[in-house]
């Protein structure tokens, strides 16, 4: 196995993972620690190393609040719950490479990974974002870590001013795009093709996908794209971010009031941790999500006016979401509230809205709510691949994932498939069954050979052909399903999708 090798910086070693067939390198230095005066600078090179570097653990997390995002109240926790064998600092440009490769000179696909978090933490030590069960499927899998909350995404006119790209407040972003960019350099010395890497993520990750995707400087750094949960191109999936860097600024003023300093200079000489402390203080206090920033640079335009313009990078993508988030079901208790809530919310469209939610005019309140509810994720991943489609764009897989999850009642819930793209059940709490495991296993052969050649079908491991996946198109604007088996769904999109992808679209246009 190929244990030890070069990168462009020094030599690392890496250790044999669970399965001694596959070499783990953690913790390799990507970028220099952006500290003191590169706090709030765009990434800049790692020194060289002397000797070996034995790459045996995760480098530290990223500044945030609460590493442990399993609690649904983490990322607003004052408290600090740090794990004591994967510390925090502000020094965290780290990066971790899993390889099946025997040599250098293998050329196997490459899968690199951002995670989510909500822009304000998440840490590549997730334990289920181990990379040994994708690459014992003959793929280089790759984890990035990168600033989050404060430290990643704060735009203010003085960084504005020394940036030598006149931009601010994508720092997060481009440490991401140091990581890719690393890849690119230094992977054949793993076994992997830098001419065939496939960025994916899940939630912020997914959303920083789309981020890639739409800026020109990344044209021919990758090759597909895998987005889970990520939004697409919509503007109504949106949290926070993509506002043009003049309004970015004006928050970033306000941060460094809050912070009690008068300048960039000051802000960089306070500890990172009351910096991260009042990061999330602020968003909480005055409803400020940290988010990405339209700058004029790295981002030129919000993704969905990239698309509309034609500048997103157009490669194939494959998009994914779970059928327990974002779901969005009107708000109404009569006949008389519900002409209203169409009224005020679809307006010139209203009367098709009362057809779609009672066609058959019975004025059955609760087949009205059923009729209108929907799933926001699903409404963006699929609007975003009719567009495409419609645009002759590369090819388009989309699917939802819905199986049954043990252990509670909250189903397939916001993160809960990427045990399953992983295929790291095993590492998880919750009682899983051999469906699931079943279900696990096809899930990460889909995904890697969607890396691999672009199509994500193949043969499971018993050598039967897994439920084919077709791509979406006009014709069969179909997703697959990954339910307690995966298949595809028939049909297209519900009626209550159908009218809203047609709203969503005519946004996007006319943005």
């Amino acid at each position: 196995m190929l244990r030890e090798t070069n990168t462009e910086n020094g030599r690392v070693r890496g250790i044999p993972a669970a399965d001694p067939r596959i070499t783990a390198f953690k913790g390799i230095p990507f970028a220099a620690p952006p500290v003191g005066d590169l706090r709030w600078r765009a990434p800049q090179p790692v020194k060289n190393w002397e000797g070996v570097l034995l790459a045996d653990h995760f480098g530290p997390i990223s500044m945030q609040s609460t590493p442990g995002l399993g609690d649904p109240n983490a990322l607003y926790n004052k408290e600090w719950h740090v794990d004591p064998e994967i510390p925090m600092d502000e020094d965290c440009l780290y990066l971790n490479v899993w390889t099946p490769a025997k040599t250098g000179n293998e050329k196997l696909p490459v899968m690199v990974w951002i995670f989510g978090g909500g822009m304000v933490g998440g840490y590549t030590a997730e334990m289920e974002f181990d990379g040994e069960r994708i690459a014992r499927r003959g793929v280089v899998f790759v984890s990035v870590n990168y600033r989050v909350n404060g430290f990643g995404f704060l735009a203010h006119p003085e960084l504005t001013a020394e940036s030598p790209n006149h931009a601010s407040g994508n720092y997060g972003l481009l440490d991401q795009r140091a990581g890719i960019q690393w890849v690119k350099r230094n992977i054949a010395n793993f076994g992997g093709d830098p001419e065939n890497i496939t960025i994916f993520g899940q939630s912020a990750g997914g959303r920083s996908v789309v981020c890639h995707l739409s800026s020109p400087l990344n044209r021919g750094l990758f090759r597909r794209a895998i987005v889970q949960s990520g939004g697409g191109i919509s503007p109504t999936y949106r949290r926070g971010g993509y506002a043009p860097l003049h309004e970015a600024e004006k928050v970033g003023v306000k941060f460094l009031e809050f912070l009690g300093v008068q300048s960039i200079d000051e802000a960089r000489r306070i500890d990172a941790r009351t910096v991260c402390e009042k990061s999330m203080e602020f968003m909480n206090k005055f409803g400020y999500w940290w988010g990405p920033t339209v700058d004029g640079w790295y981002l030129p335009e919000d993704p969905a006016v990239a698309y509309r313009n034609g500048h997103e990078i157009d490669v194939p993508i494959l998009v994914n979401n779970t059928t327990n988030e974002l779901v969005i079901q009107p708000h109404f208790n009569s006949l008389e509230e519900f002409e209203a809530y169409a009224q005020k919310r679809y307006g010139k469209d209203a009367a098709e809205y009362r057809r779609i939610c009672d066609p058959q005019n019975t004025g059955d309140i609760a087949t009205m709510r059923k009729n209108g509810t929907y799933n926001l994720s699903e409404l963006a991943n699929k609007t975003w691949a009719e567009m495409r489609a419609k645009d002759g764009k590369a090819v388009t897989y989309v699917s939802r994932f819905g199986p049954e999850i043990p252990g509670d009642d909250a189903g397939a819930f916001h993160s809960s498939e990427l045990w399953f793209t992983f295929e790291t059940l095993a590492k998880c709490w919750r009682p899983f069954k051999g469906k699931h495991y079943d279900l696990a296993r096809m899930m990460c052969n889909y995904w890697t050979n969607f890396a691999k050649t672009g199509d994500p079908n193949g043969l499971d491991a018993d050598g039967t052909p897994m439920p084919e996946w077709k791509p979406y198109t006009l014709e069969n604007p179909n997703s697959m399903f990954f339910g307690d088996v995966p298949q595809m769904e028939q049909g297209g999109p519900s009626p209550i999708l159908k009218f809203l992808m047609k709203r969503e679209e005519e946004k996007i246009k006319s943005m």
